[in-house]
């Protein structure tokens, strides 16, 4: 655990090369980040793209050759963002999204007065979610009265993570999470995780911080409902296998099929199109809200369908009497709940955030858009010139309605500002 002690401003930097040489990169931002932060460095977060695989290993010793950090997280990732090194010193430094190319991007914090602890989570010694909380406090090691936000990295395979959120939430239930999965490999043992000085291929790395400090989010998922709102009167496990749509004072009853089929009679040829490959089911978040509205679902994937019995399969788990709406995708819809939430966010916040990090779904980016930097260009037009880094994930965590959540095709934003 580090906690520094002064009275400067806190002040975050970040530097983004695209150097195909890793002893290249790793020189690049280490003295980019440095003059640009101008101060000493309390917390470190590094990513880097899945190009560099192979040399995932020899990452953190050319670092500490050149940097020593009390703090380190990271991982690796399918794109890296992060404000470019070739900038100018003292511009306007824009944000870049570097997707399926050579990206290292390292990102610096001095936080005066702030309590910082790292972790690593191995997945075979988590409390079991009948434990206390304090079996979970005893393990990562935080203290809830310190009043942490964390920030929460984790391998897709091995890491059980939405048990681990389950557990973050029972142990610190007023606390942000915000994080991603890492998407820096194709298979088992092979995405990279970073912790101090220490390399991982399974589990889960973390980082706490507490005292004068506060990580905002921003959970923006991309989607808009359509047609009306079902409730799921029969499941099993992950499939849809009845629901039924209150009509006046009667129960229409049938099949997801059967209601997916009548929806896609009502829509627009162009939406029709869209759902061949952009359709989702949300679940609602809340069994207590009596109204629902974009924003109150979790979005699922549609993964299948059985038309012998007419069910549906989504990617999560459903309960009877969840309320359910199927919802579309497109780079419009994206665009457009993107700007809503990041515009109520800086009204409710006027403050100058110090820094922020940026977790988006690998689902986004320019296959989306079909530009580059869309999201990070967004945030920075509303959000001003805050330095910023993160990756492109395989799934990302972030909290709706005080509970935090694995999501698909979103981007979180954890916004740093002093507090």
């Amino acid at each position: 655990m580090v906690e520094t002690i002064g009275t400067s401003t806190m002040k975050w930097s970040t530097a983004l090369s695209t150097r195909p040489s890793l002893e290249a990169a790793v020189n690049e931002v280490v003295e980019t980040a440095q003059a640009r932060l101008g101060a000493p460095a309390d917390v470190g977060f590094i990513f880097i793209s899945a190009t560099f695989a192979s040399e995932y290993p020899r990452l953190l010793p050319l670092l500490r050759e050149r940097l020593t950090l009390p703090a380190l997280i990271g991982c690796g990732g399918g794109g890296i963002i992060g404000n470019p090194v070739a900038a100018e010193a003292g511009a306007d430094l824009p944000i870049h999204e570097i997707e399926d190319e050579p990206a290292l991007c390292l990102c610096l914090g001095h936080l005066p007065g702030v309590t910082v602890k790292t972790f690593w989570l191995d997945e075979e010694r988590l409390p079991d979610l009948d434990s206390p909380p304090q079996d979970w406090v005893d393990y990562i090691g935080v203290d809830p009265a310190s009043q942490p936000d964390f920030v929460l990295i984790a391998d897709p395979i091995t890491s059980k993570i939405k048990d681990l959120l389950q557990g973050f939430d029972f142990a610190y239930p007023t606390a942000v999470k915000v994080g991603g999965l890492a998407s820096g490999g194709s298979g088992q043992r092979s995405n990279g995780l970073f912790c101090d000085e220490q390399y991982y291929e399974e589990g889960s790395v973390g980082l706490a911080l507490s005292g004068p400090v506060q990580i905002q989010s921003v959970v923006a998922q991309g989607c808009r409902p359509v047609g009306p709102i079902f409730r799921v009167v029969k499941g099993q496990r992950n499939v849809i296998l009845d629901i039924e749509l209150e009509e006046g004072k009667g129960i229409k009853r049938d099949t997801p099929l059967e209601c997916l089929q009548s929806l896609l009679q009502e829509l627009t040829d162009d939406e029709r199109e869209l759902a061949q490959h952009s359709l989702f089911v949300g679940v609602a978040h809340s069994a207590f809200r009596m109204e629902l509205r974009q924003g109150d679902f979790l979005i699922r994937n549609l993964v299948g369908i059985d038309p012998r019995v007419g069910a549906v399969a989504i990617g999560d788990r459903v309960r009877n009497g969840q309320r359910i709406q199927f919802h579309l995708r497109d780079n419009n819809t994206s665009t457009a709940d993107l700007t809503t939430l990041l515009k109520q966010h800086r009204q409710e916040h006027p403050e100058q955030a110090s820094g922020a990090l940026m977790f988006s779904c690998l689902g986004r980016g320019e296959d989306l858009y079909d530009a580059p930097h869309h999201d990070s260009s967004l945030f920075r037009q509303i959000m001003g010139k805050v330095p910023m880094s993160g990756f492109f994930c395989a799934g990302e965590i972030g909290p709706i309605s005080g509970a935090t959540y694995l999501h698909g095709y979103t981007a979180v934003f954890g916004i740093i500002t002093p507090g």
